[in-house]
């Protein structure tokens, strides 16, 4: 069973990936095209509490995750956010950065806060519909499939 904080950003209609100690979801709130959060699925509230193969996996993960959101978004930067205030169990919520906006479903996609950091609170909010699409679409990009 996932644990609360995957189950909160619409596991599994959001999934793109999953390790066996990690699964990678799009952000049903998209501060920017391509905003993911990489939850852990281990029970742990503390990054160092995770075992060493979680953290081996995470390599792998960022990696994926990396790739998929440059080809996808053609972000200029990355920011790998770890804010555990509301949502205890370890995950990063990662948002690609880019000067300007981007398209997709004929909705457009701002980054507020460029050159700064990101503004998590302007965010294009999907309807469930469009969720699941940009999941699916994210998740036939993931690298290896």
């Amino acid at each position: 069973m996932p644990n609360p904080t995957a189950l909160k950003f619409a596991w599994p209609r959001a999934r793109i990936a999953e390790t066996p100690r990690w699964t990678v979801q799009l952000r049903p709130k998209q501060p920017t095209l391509g905003s993911l959060v990489v939850v852990c699925k281990e029970p742990a509230t503390a990054f160092s509490a995770l075992s060493a193969q979680a953290f081996t996996e995470l390599r792998t993960v960022t990696t994926g995750v990396e790739r998929l959101l440059k080809d996808f978004v053609e972000y200029q930067r990355i920011n790998w956010l770890m804010l555990m205030m509301v949502d205890p169990d370890v995950h990063f919520h990662v948002i690609p950065r880019y000067d300007g906006s981007r398209d997709w479903d004929r909705l457009t996609f701002r980054d507020a806060g460029w050159p700064n950091p990101p503004v998590l609170t302007e965010a294009v909010s999907l309807d469930d519909a469009q969720v699941i699409r940009l999941a699916a679409e994210l998740a036939a990009r993931w690298p290896g499939r």
